[in-house]
């Protein structure tokens, strides 16, 4: 790889522009994340689009998730962010879903993605205010909760085929509802925040699997109400739909024939979702 003149100025090496190593988040070296970094924008911030952080599934595939992103990363000019985030944080060696419900045995994994996103921004001299946010399968459980709690820092999600969605019903605890999330987090719903992001729910048709996503009492994260919204990922992923809208967001809803539980389809979808949208005001 030829190295920009002026990233080199800036102190960058070969490794820090296209796809980097993996790196430790700075404030909980568990957690890492790789990026992909145009070289245009390394040479020059001032080309840069957003940020979009990429939120593997239960597969843990951050950098394969990334490389899915790059061809929409050079088109635009984008900084791809992957976390990994991986199974048996703690004392729990077999557990793999610490960060799809936003807090784990003490961890804040929404907090873990603001320190990452700002930690990128000021390496590389960019915008990291607003971003775009994608998830699949476990990673849009993680998605469409951050939106719920960080609405301000979000330009546009895109949210592939999560299993058991957080409704906006205030009348339900979390996690199938928001009844408490300013209690448990310390974040209040904002609702005006919400409604400025643009919102992109996908999921297959034949996406009809229902093994991983039905909960039993007794499991984990079992409560009243958790089968509620539909047995399938399809079924509810329109019930999710429809509690959005009623609260006001901007949803576009899609729903791709023949396809599965693919997170291949899902990309593809999330990458056509964003190129459709125009910049927002004032840049990003």
């Amino acid at each position: 790889m030829t190295l920009p003149v002026n990233g080199a100025d800036r102190g960058f090496s070969p490794y820090d522009i296209g796809r980097t190593p993996a790196t430790a988040c700075r404030i909980d070296q568990r957690f890492s994340y790789c990026l992909y970094v145009p070289a245009a924008v390394a040479e020059n911030p001032a080309r840069a689009g957003r940020i979009l952080v990429a939120v593997h599934g239960t597969e843990r595939g951050n950098q394969v998730l990334r490389d899915m992103f790059i061809p929409y990363a050079e088109a635009t000019g984008s900084i791809i962010l992957a976390p990994l985030f991986p199974c048996g944080i703690g004392a729990e060696p077999q557990e793999r879903d610490n960060y799809k419900y936003i807090e784990f045995a003490g961890t804040r994994f929404d907090l873990l993605v603001l320190d990452m996103v700002a930690e990128v921004a000021r390496r590389y001299g960019v915008s990291g205010d607003r971003f775009d946010l994608f998830g699949f399968s476990g990673g849009a459980h993680f998605a469409h909760r951050f939106l719920y709690m960080h609405a301000a820092r979000l330009h546009a999600v895109s949210v592939g085929a999560p299993g058991s969605p957080t409704l906006l019903d205030r009348s339900k605890h979390w996690w199938v509802g928001v009844a408490d999330m300013e209690e448990r987090f310390g974040v209040a719903l904002d609702l005006p925040a919400m409604a400025r992001v643009r919102v992109h729910l996908a999921v297959g048709s034949d996406d009809t699997d229902t093994w991983e996503i039905t909960h039993a009492p007794g499991s984990r994260h079992w409560m009243e109400g958790a089968n509620d919204a539909g047995v399938t990922r399809v079924d509810r992923l329109h019930t999710l739909a429809a509690s959005l809208t009623e609260a006001g967001l901007d949803v576009r809803m899609e729903v791709i024939p023949g396809v599965r539980h693919s997170r291949d389809a899902l990309v593809a979808a999330a990458i056509a979702f964003f190129q459709s949208l125009p910049a927002p005001e004032g840049g990003a």
